[in-house]
């Protein structure tokens, strides 16, 4: 009988400090990156991130297609037994919409520089909703795909102005050489039922965006009711690039919220 107490008294004790330790737990952030980027675009976050205790993963983002790549990114999601911070950038934005749906872990979505679409918009038609866009003109020609798709990328030379003014010419240079091509079809794909309707979502971006117009975003944040919105100034359409601290700081907002 003392056994079984003692065990008993054990059990009791390890389910309290299990229980005391899911409540301190911090949760992971997941990054996703948009079109023409790689996970490297989110180095500066990551960096204060990490220094703040949070365990971070910066994910690849196939850039395939909504639908698919929402599944790439669920997957990832399914890996990760902690709550969960999933973050997008740009058309990443539009992917964690979709991702986070099956995921009762993810305690709160945070859109930087990025889509968060209705049902059955797409990118393409939501950058073109308002004025401001400049991307079309730089981009370079199609490159076919075997499967009769094509992928686009940001002419090399117009990527800095356009892309990532606010960041020094030299990196700009390597990530237009590094960028992660996008297929037509996936700006051109419509969403799903989006995850901000049921979680809680924080929203950042930069007043000089030349990829998505502000106004555009500051409709989608209004539309998603959320919780924050961050206006970075003079930031451009990679503000965790040229800003990471402000964008690391909303998501450790949205981290700590109740």
């Amino acid at each position: 009988m003392k056994k079984v107490l003692t065990a008993l008294a054990v059990a009791v004790s390890l389910s309290m400090a299990t229980h005391a330790w899911s409540q301190t737990e911090k949760p992971t952030i997941v990054l996703v990156h948009g079109a023409f980027a790689d996970a490297s675009s989110w180095n500066g976050v990551v960096k204060i991130l990490e220094k703040d205790g949070y365990p971070v993963v910066a994910a690849a983002n196939p850039l395939r297609g909504v639908k698919s790549d929402g599944s790439a990114i669920s997957a990832l999601l399914t890996s990760i037994h902690s709550p969960v911070v999933l973050v997008g950038h740009s058309y990443g934005g539009n992917v964690i919409s979709d991702a986070a749906n099956d995921h009762v872990n993810v305690k709160a979505l945070v859109y930087v520089s990025a889509f968060a679409p209705e049902a059955g918009e797409t990118v393409a038609g939501l950058a073109g909703k308002f004025p401001g866009s400049t991307l079309g003109p730089t981009l370079a020609a199609p490159v076919p795909l075997a499967d009769g798709g094509k992928d686009l990328y940001i002419q090399q030379d117009k990527f800095h102005n356009q892309f990532a003014a606010d960041v020094p010419a030299k990196e700009a240079a390597l990530m237009a050489a590094t960028q992660r091509p996008v297929t037509e079809a996936a700006l051109n794909e419509a969403s799903g039922s989006p995850a901000w309707k049921h979680i809680p979502s924080w929203y950042i971006y930069g007043d000089k965006d030349k990829n998505i117009p502000p106004q555009a975003m500051a409709f989608m944040a209004k539309r998603a009711a959320a919780k924050a919105v961050e206006v970075v100034k003079g930031a451009s359409h990679v503000v965790m690039v040229s800003n990471p601290e402000p964008v690391a700081r909303l998501i450790e907002k949205a981290a700590t919220a109740k």
